[in-house]
């Protein structure tokens, strides 16, 4: 699941195999399609191995993985944080919507349905507007903020 949620903008990709070459073919689509006039792009995604850098090179040819791998940056989303990963969200969005307690025939099928259901959602321009009040934040996020020791003067 890709998604620019500012934008209203989501994808679908299905795939055999979810490997570090699968996730650097995905990205090289977006870098060179979608995003291709763009100097940077920032990637918000969970914490898997097959989120890497490395995985161009092991995608592309050296000098078009250093290009891509340059206009990219990655930015997980906390550990045991993927509540906060708006496209866990759109794919549970999209799982309930379209194939839950469906009998899917084939890739080609369940590809064709999740396009739909993402050009569909997409087009009624539904973004996210994710925010949280800061004390929210402090309360749900409390794991992951730096322990500041304070010293009695």
């Amino acid at each position: 699941m890709l998604a620019e949620p500012l934008a209203g903008w989501r994808k679908v990709v299905i795939r055999e195999t979810k490997t570090k070459v699968d996730s650097a073919e995905v990205m090289v689509e977006l870098l060179e399609g979608r995003y291709a006039d763009r100097d940077k792009v920032v990637v918000v995604c969970d914490n898997l191995n097959t989120h890497a850098m490395g995985a161009f090179y092991e995608a592309c040819k050296p000098k078009r993985a250093f290009a891509l791998t340059r206009r990219v940056e990655f930015h997980n989303t906390p550990k045991h944080g993927n509540w906060l990963n708006i496209a866990e969200n759109e794919l549970s969005c999209m799982t309930r919507q379209s194939v839950l307690n469906r009998r899917i025939g084939g890739m080609e099928t369940l590809q064709r349905e999740t396009t739909a259901w993402a050009d569909d959602v997409s087009t009624r321009q539904r973004t996210v507007d994710w925010q949280m009040r800061l004390d929210d934040a402090r309360c749900k996020l409390k794991s992951i903020y730096p322990k500041i020791h304070r010293l009695h003067p």
